[in-house]
């Protein structure tokens, strides 16, 4: 933030903040567009400028601004780090005119960063309500940093459950991972792993088959190898790291992938007995259920 007496300038002022009687004048980053506001909103709306305004100044800083477009006779002018859009944005907010329509995060972070540090509350609980829209909602690994960083507990545990429908290893989420505290990261890694490891753990558990050592046909004592369910499993644990939410296990994957049709297809290699070693649909019933008893937040 800058501020600077200017002693002839054409003056360009956005059209909604152009009040003759607003006793402050703040412009853009690059100086294209300047905005006429009332000291009393900045002091009421932002702790930062509440502060600021009650230093001592060498120049009032609610010197009489100059008319629109006409070069100023001695007016202070003070400048901020943020471009037009996200200035007018935040004054838009404070102000109580409409506000822009804010369906990107693209448009919505410069907002909130604006706002922390200006220390204003009020765009903060606005743009608070409006992560949660679906819009929104569809980038989790977008909103999880942003509810870590200003304290959301209730956005932050829904955006680490729909963040299980990624597999956030993958190198293009590296960037937003890589706003995040080392606690939030690693509680957003912990939920992940955590699902892995245990349904890997549930699926050597009973009702489940013991495939870890030799096995007979229960029906004619024929030996057998449960080498295809052991083939499923590890492909189940794999899609769990692709998308740990586990639901393309429990729709097409248990019925289309060629580990689950050889599992199904399986038999004792006794011709006489020829027995179904697993019950597709009761299998497919309790990994289902197992999934469902999952931890689905952080």
């Amino acid at each position: 933030m800058q501020v600077e007496t200017h002693e002839a300038k054409l003056i360009s002022y956005h059209p909604l903040f152009s009040s003759d009687d607003a006793d402050v004048v703040l412009g853009c980053k690059d100086g294209t567009t300047y905005f006429r506001l009332h000291s009393f909103i900045l002091k009421m709306t932002s702790s930062w400028f509440r502060t600021m305004f009650s230093l001592p100044q060498q120049t009032p800083i609610s010197a009489t601004p100059p008319e629109p477009s006409s070069r100023p006779g001695s007016s202070d002018i003070i400048h901020l780090d943020e471009d037009a859009n996200t200035l007018e944005g935040l004054f838009r907010m404070i102000c109580g005119q409409p506000i822009p329509r804010l369906d990107s995060y693209d448009i919505i972070e410069p907002l909130l960063y604006a706002a922390e540090k200006y220390d204003m509350l009020g765009p903060i609980s606005i743009i608070r309500a409006l992560v949660m829209t679906p819009a929104l909602l569809q980038e989790p690994l977008r909103l999880y940093p942003i509810a870590c960083r200003f304290g959301w507990e209730d956005e932050a545990r829904l955006a680490s459950a729909q963040t299980l429908t990624l597999n956030i290893h993958e190198p293009q989420y590296r960037p937003h991972l890589q706003k995040l505290a080392t606690d939030a990261l690693l509680d957003l890694f912990s939920l992940h792993r955590e699902r892995r490891e245990r349904l890997k753990q549930r699926l050597n558990e009973t009702p489940f088959i013991d495939d870890r050592g030799p096995a007979t046909c229960t029906a004619c004592g024929f030996p057998i190898d449960y080498h295809t369910w052991r083939e499923l499993k590890y492909k189940i644990i794999f899609e769990m790291d692709e998308r740990p939410l586990g639901d393309t296990i429990c729709n097409a994957g248990l019925i289309e992938w060629r580990e689950a049709r050889a599992c199904w297809d399986a038999r004792c290699s006794n011709v006489a007995c020829s027995r179904v070693l697993y019950d597709k649909a009761e299998t497919a019933r309790v990994i289902r259920e197992c999934i469902d008893q999952l931890p689905t937040t952080i």
